[in-house]
């Protein structure tokens, strides 16, 4: 368990309060709406109405005493990167930032943050891949040139052995498991053979999973 400053209870703000809870992680929620702050109360540890851009409200949280601080202000860019630069500043071990520009990104690494997150752009991006491939049911980025794919099994591959499809030697490509009525194998040999009900977790560069896969 981790404990979690989170700032900025809008929208994606209160979507990571849920998720935070559901994995069972001590949360402290701060917005300047009241009626925010008590809509996540069910969802977090402590919630509290203050200014995030007030150096002495933000030194009265403790905020070394946070593992992550997560700064979610989308309204307001000005706020977000004051508030940013102040978690750093009274000594943030880990600051991620929300952006919704790529110029909000490079202002908020510059100013404190260890790590940048856009939504949207992330969501385009998943929306693009998922919804032009016949194969994709989930991706996740790794960095600039790798990512997870989940897969549905083209129907050349069905019937055949993990050894038989060789994707690894033909594309770089590395099955981590193989999921089956919501259940992972995670260990199988060379010869297991593919089933058409199966899905896999594939691991590799997305220029070669794109290839692969024709996205």
């Amino acid at each position: 368990m981790k404990s979690i400053l989170l700032i900025g209870l809008g929208n994606f703000g209160m979507l990571i309060a849920k998720q935070l809870n559901e994995l069972r992680h001590s949360v402290m929620a701060v917005d300047i709406n009241e009626e925010r702050v008590n809509d996540v109360l069910p969802f977090v540890t402590n919630a509290l109405i203050g200014d995030s851009t007030s150096k002495s409200f933000l030194a009265s949280l403790g905020i070394n005493n946070f593992d992550v601080c997560i700064v979610t202000i989308g309204n307001n860019f000005q706020s977000s990167l004051e508030t940013t630069s102040l978690l750093k500043e009274l000594g943030g071990k880990k600051v991620v930032s929300r952006a919704n520009r790529e110029v909000q990104a490079k202002f908020l690494l510059r100013n404190g943050a260890d790590e940048v997150v856009n939504p949207e752009k992330e969501m385009a991006k998943w929306t693009a891949i998922r919804y032009t491939s016949a194969h994709i049911l989930d991706y996740i980025k790794l960095d600039d040139d790798h990512a997870i794919f989940e897969v549905e099994l083209p129907k050349e591959w069905i019937g055949k052995s993990v050894k038989d499809i060789n994707i690894r030697k033909n594309f770089g490509i590395n099955i981590m498991a193989i999921k089956h009525d919501g259940k992972m194998e995670l260990t199988f040999s060379p010869e297991y053979i593919l089933k058409s009900s199966q899905t896999l977790l594939v691991l590799g560069e997305r220029k070669e999973l794109q290839r692969c896969f024709h996205i």
